[in-house]
């Protein structure tokens, strides 16, 4: 009796580390990701608008050195993440043509390049809106009930990991469009409001851990520095990392009300203050340049501004903090997705 209790509980002991093993994937099968350049994996290569970036030298650092549409020179958080979390090691476009059933099952993004919380930003660069990229979802999850089932579907909705960053071309481009409707105070407002209502429609579609990104200080990207930053000194521009800290001062409060009244959970991410603070004291991520982008001059390239006809585009990527004049590297980004899911992933367990 005595040996057959010992050989049950070295049964309960090797399930137990095999299921240890297995890491914390085990209860999260999939990552939904919403958004902009951030997060876009490849879904503006087949749309008709100028912000693309599958050519090189985009994705020189990515495997096999390939541009696939991810406005950096490797992976983006969307990748970095769904690693993170033991998922895989990239995560799929949408709008990808050569997608099969079962490629859906471990997430995708449905993030596009240049977009925004205000249905003016798409429209301006001819990009998928965040509110069309609920459409596609629908599409998305319709797929996976035909392909797999209800009850799998209804496994990604209870347990996936549900991730929405917007809010940089808004602040930074589209705002000046609106400026006859809206201050440097109600604009962010605004945006703040349109994201929990994101988040809200994205619940009622069966969404249950949804994590939102803050805006990020977009007056230090090299882009704005070079045009707003000044002539000699390209600064950071104030204002418009103002109306970022005002976007995330009425969003993380909102959100914390929402998590309390619907189920799941619903929270924060700081990304603003990991990213401000590596763009003020590089040295101590390990970065060497921070106010220009590796591509080209670093300056103003950007899409089709930073191409592998420039000459200047630096050797090593990893020594910036930014890639191209307006997005980080692939170093930078995984500094950050370290940092903040460190902190955060205990919100999803």
């Amino acid at each position: 009796m005595k040996i057959q209790l010992l050989c049950l509980a070295l049964v309960f002991i090797a399930g137990e580390t095999n299921a240890a093993k297995q890491g914390k994937n085990a209860t999260i099968p999939a990552l939904i990701v919403f958004g902009d350049s951030i997060m876009d994996t490849g879904n503006n290569n087949r749309l008709p608008t100028l912000l693309k970036c599958n050519f090189p030298p985009y994705g020189k650092d990515f495997p096999g050195g390939l541009a696939t549409g991810r406005f950096s020179d490797g992976r983006v958080p969307s990748d970095l993440i769904a690693e993170k979390l033991g998922i895989a090691k990239s995560l799929p476009a949408f709008m990808n043509p050569n997608l099969k059933p079962h490629d859906l099952l471990k997430g995708v993004t449905f993030a596009s390049g240049g977009t925004g919380y205000d249905p003016l930003t798409a429209k301006i660069m001819s990009v998928i809106s965040v509110w069309d990229q609920l459409t596609y979802f629908k599409r998305y999850i319709s797929t996976i009930k035909q392909h797999f089932g209800e009850k799998k579907a209804q496994d990604i909705l209870d347990h996936s990991f549900f991730v929405v960053c917007s809010s940089s071309n808004d602040l930074a481009h589209t705002f000046m469009a609106q400026t006859h409707k809206y201050d440097r105070t109600s604009y962010p407002n605004f945006l703040a409001d349109s994201a929990v209502k994101f988040v809200r429609e994205l619940h009622k579609l069966g969404a249950k851990k949804i994590g939102v990104f803050s805006a990020v200080p977009v007056g230090c990207v090299p882009l704005q520095r070079t045009v707003f930053g000044g002539m000699f000194t390209r600064g950071c521009v104030g204002s418009l990392n103002n109306m970022a800290k005002q976007f995330n001062a009425r969003l993380s409060p909102a959100l914390e009300s929402l998590d309390k009244e619907l189920d799941g959970v619903i929270f924060y991410i700081d990304v603003y203050d990991t990213l401000f603070n590596m763009i003020q004291h590089p040295a101590k991520y390990g970065f060497e340049v921070a106010d220009r982008g590796c591509c080209g001059r670093g300056s103003l390239a950007i899409s089709y501004m930073c191409n592998s006809m420039n000459p200047f585009t630096c050797s090593n990527s990893s020594a910036y903090i930014f890639w191209d004049s307006y997005h980080p590297t692939e170093r930078a980004y995984q500094v950050m997705v370290d940092s903040l899911l460190d902190k955060y992933l205990t919100k999803l367990y």
